[in-house]
């Protein structure tokens, strides 16, 4: 018998389709392709518009003028003081002490290292100092570093030794130390810092007195030798000041017209009214002048200030001025909208084709603004009214071609889901921030939501995922 053979084939099974695996598979390709593109697209940030309003001000660095007499040393020895910098002596007050043999300056050396620290009300002292000054400090100014050095240094030896008097008094007359006490012959503030503007007044004013890399204060230490007509101090006799500064034509004719002007000091966080005054300093040029008869003695240890003006305040709705974004519009004239049919809607008749001749069909319109003359609406691809459409006006057989345009600054709304372009009017811009109109006609409202970021859109209707 023949052998049989052996060999086996595989039966393959025919292919079997089940939809209920394809509807799935779908659902999931839709899932990924949905969670991807939610992923990768950049988000819409948005806006709530607010009240808000911008201060429009202007910086300026100042020259400081006051009622200055100075007192000088009548003979050689060590000076020690009995008044603070900034307080107020009156007529014979004991201001400073010459030790012209140092008995007394070694005495009070001794005891102030034996007494330690300073008060707190010193220390207070010191950090008013600190804390102007490194709110007044810029890069352009660095040198005066060493004139608030030599200014802390002064007050603290001052500070020491007005404690250790205060607190040895008696010792010091049980050791018949004798010294020379110097009364002042007028009443006012005290300050130790001599700079040689302390006579300045308008006439000597030119551009050169504005360069603080030239100034110098020099101040009397306490505990160092002086000579006979060497400045002590001086006292400010008045508590009338002004600050002079440079201004162009332009702002001294708008701040004379205000005459009292709204100023802040940004390192004495102090803001009160000045009077301004034009004046013609020395060189002939033109200087701001603003008179105070108040605070004189917050800055009576300066004598340069920076200061802001407040010049305006506008109230307006306030925008990012990343929101904003301009668009064109085609114009038509104002007495070629009319109302379609029994509907409320906004529109204009369109004068359209066909081949049995021309009709005028209502055609809903969105408008944007208004003017004297035109109302603005849109021009996009999409819009049913385009250039070289023509409108007739209503109860007339008048035509208007549409094509003229004009831009408008706007925002992108997103109340209802979408972008929708706002037009607005801006009163006023600071580094970030607009104010614009409130109430406009097509325009916002408080709570509005808008686009932060005008860029990330190319036209209207953008649905917004948030």
């Amino acid at each position: 018998m023949a052998p049989k053979n052996k060999k086996i084939i595989r039966y393959r099974k025919p292919l079997n389709l089940n939809i209920g695996m394809l509807i799935f598979a779908a659902i999931f390709i839709y899932m990924v392709f949905s969670v991807y593109t939610y992923v990768t697209k950049e988000k819409v940030q948005f806006y709530e518009v607010a009240d808000g309003s911008i201060v429009d001000d202007k910086s300026y660095t100042g020259i400081i003028l006051r009622h200055e007499n100075i007192e000088y040393a009548d003979s050689a020895g060590i000076i020690n003081y009995y008044v603070r910098e900034g307080k107020r002596a009156s007529v014979g007050s004991s201001i400073y002490s010459i030790d012209e043999s140092g008995t007394l300056t070694s005495l009070l050396e001794k005891q102030s290292q034996e007494a330690g620290a300073l008060t707190e009300r010193d220390l207070s002292d010191v950090r008013r100092q600190l804390n102007s000054y490194s709110l007044s400090y810029s890069d352009e100014n660095f040198d005066l570093v060493y004139g608030i050095r030599y200014t802390l240094e002064a007050m603290v030896m001052e500070y020491a030794n007005f404690n250790t008097l205060e607190s040895h008094g008696q010792l010091i007359d049980e050791m018949g130390v004798h010294f020379k006490q110097v009364a002042t012959p007028v009443s006012g503030v005290v300050s130790y810092g001599i700079d040689s503007y302390e006579t300045l007044d308008i006439s000597h004013i030119t551009e050169a007195v504005f360069d603080r890399s030239q100034y110098k204060k020099a101040i009397t230490k306490a505990g160092q030798r002086v000579e006979p007509g060497t400045p002590i101090y001086k006292v400010v006799t008045d508590d009338a000041w002004s600050v002079v500064f440079p201004v162009t034509e332009q702002e001294g004719i708008d701040f004379s017209t205000q005459g009292t002007l709204k100023v802040s000091f940004p390192s004495h966080n102090l803001t009160t009214r000045g009077t301004f005054s034009l004046v013609t300093g020395g060189d002939g040029n033109a200087y701001g002048k603003l008179d105070f008869n108040k605070y004189m003695v917050q800055f009576v240890s300066e004598r340069y200030v920076d200061f802001r003006i407040e010049t305006s305040a506008t109230e307006g709705l306030k925008i990012p001025i990343s929101s904003v974004t301009t668009k064109n519009f085609y114009l038509v004239p104002l007495d070629f909208l009319t109302k379609g049919g029994d509907s409320l809607e906004d529109g204009f008749n369109k004068e359209v084709y066909s081949d049995t001749g021309s009709s005028v069909v209502f055609v809903p319109t969105t408008i944007y603004y208004s003017n004297e003359d035109y109302y603005y609406i849109g021009c996009d691809k999409e819009e049913p009214i385009q250039a070289g459409d023509y409108l007739v006006k209503p109860d007339s057989t008048e035509r208007f071609q549409v094509g003229i345009t004009a831009s408008l600054q706007g925002v992108y709304n997103i109340n209802k889901g979408y972008t929708v372009f706002r037009q607005i009017e801006v009163l006023a811009q600071s580094d970030e921030f607009y104010t614009i109109k409130k109430n406009m006609s097509y325009g916002l409202s408080v709570y509005d939501h808008i686009v932060l970021n005008a860029s990330v859109i190319e036209n209207e209707g953008v649905i917004i995922y948030q």
